[in-house]
């Protein structure tokens, strides 16, 4: 009697496996066209937009068309190459579509417009350029001087640090009104950036009738002009934005202590270590983790300061207190340089993004080394 015929699949095979060549083929095929299609419709608007070419769109609008046909042409190419496993992968699309339209589309656009000369305020229009905004940036002064601001105000981050953490350990500790002292620290990061500008800056600061002038002057500060001088006003500028995110780091730090066991710091105690002794032996190596967190996020979050300067000082005196942020503003704003513009925030994308993978690498190594 002849042998039966064996089954085709393996006995172990997954859902993937059960899915005929065929369909695989037609499956790629379809994500191949729809991919070609929409690299084709955005290089016939890149070229007519450079005027390349005539064969173009008048609009973008035609390539938001090709775009949502590509999603469901790689939607339905999912699902025909992978079976189930492409049913559960179109859970993922929407928020791959969005990333892609909001992340990554806008940032190889904006590196496409930095290598063009745009100013709004010209008629010409949009004209491809090369790197001649690169070169430019490289020799602006004003951009070297910002970046030089940057690096100062980012390390002021070590003192706004040291305060916020003498800050914590003060709420930590058994004190009277301690709840009171607690809502009172944090409400200036209830404040916007903005509203702390006019606030102090605009009001407390003003140095004809603002407070702090007035008792400048008593104390024999003859002219206490907190923003004409580029020295007193950089220092300025760090105390606002200081005043207002002292508070985030002091909650963070704050957590981390009562997050403590109690047990570490008695048995410090009976071993007959001096509160001083406790702090750097036991409290801050402890507390080192949460210690870097704090500084990492802070830092990332004064890599993006402009509110404070835009509204207090617009840059000056002579572009003095210009961070990277508000310069670039100024840079759209008083000037509708949108090529140059780009380029000098695609430039800054680049630095943060390698200053903060190395921040972070450095940081993982230290606490490694410290524990």
């Amino acid at each position: 009697m002849a042998d039966q015929t064996t089954n085709a699949w393996p006995a172990n095979a997954g859902p993937a496996d059960l899915i005929s060549p065929a369909r695989k083929r037609a499956g790629f095929a379809l994500m191949a066209a729809a991919t070609l299609g929409l690299l084709a419709v955005i290089a016939f608007e890149i070229l007519y937009k450079n005027e390349i070419t005539t064969l173009g769109f008048e609009t973008w609008r035609p390539i938001v068309y090709a775009y949502v046909l590509w999603g469901v042409a790689l939607g339905i190419g999912q699902v025909l190459t992978r079976g189930e496993d492409g049913q559960r992968a179109l859970f993922l699309l929407p928020a791959l579509l969005f990333t892609i339209a909001m992340v990554i589309f806008p940032t190889l656009f904006g590196f496409y417009i930095a290598l063009t000369d745009w100013n709004l305020s010209s008629f010409s229009g949009r004209k491809f350029n090369g790197l001649d905004n690169f070169w430019q940036m490289l020799a602006d002064p004003y951009y070297r001087n910002a970046l030089f601001n940057m690096v100062l105000y980012v390390l002021a981050v070590l003192v706004e640090y040291v305060i916020a953490f003498g800050l914590a350990l003060l709420l930590n500790a058994q004190i009277r009104a301690r709840k009171f002292f607690r809502v009172v620290f944090l409400m200036p990061l209830m404040l916007s950036p903005v509203a702390v500008s006019w606030m102090i800056g605009k009001s407390l600061m003003e140095y004809r009738f603002g407070p702090a002038a007035t008792l400048a002057r008593h104390l024999g500060w003859e002219n206490p002009a907190f923003f004409s001088n580029p020295i007193t006003a950089r220092i300025s500028i760090m105390v606002l934005d200081a005043w207002t995110f002292i508070p985030f780091m002091m909650i963070m730090l704050l957590a981390g202590l009562q997050a403590m066991s109690r047990d570490v710091l008695e048995a410090a105690r009976v071993d007959g270590a001096t509160p001083w002794q406790t702090f750097w032996q036991v409290t801050f190596p402890l507390m080192l983790p949460v210690s870097v967190t704090a500084v990492i996020l802070r830092i990332i979050f004064k890599l993006k300061l402009a509110d404070i300067i835009i509204t207090v000082t617009s840059g000056g005196p002579g572009g003095a207190t210009d961070s990277v942020s508000s310069f670039i503003y100024r840079e759209y704003r008083d000037r509708s340089n949108v090529g140059y513009g780009t380029m000098l925030a695609m430039a800054y994308l680049v630095i943060i993004v390698v200053f903060v993978t190395w921040l972070l690498k450095f940081a993982n190594r230290f606490v490694r080394n410290v524990n």
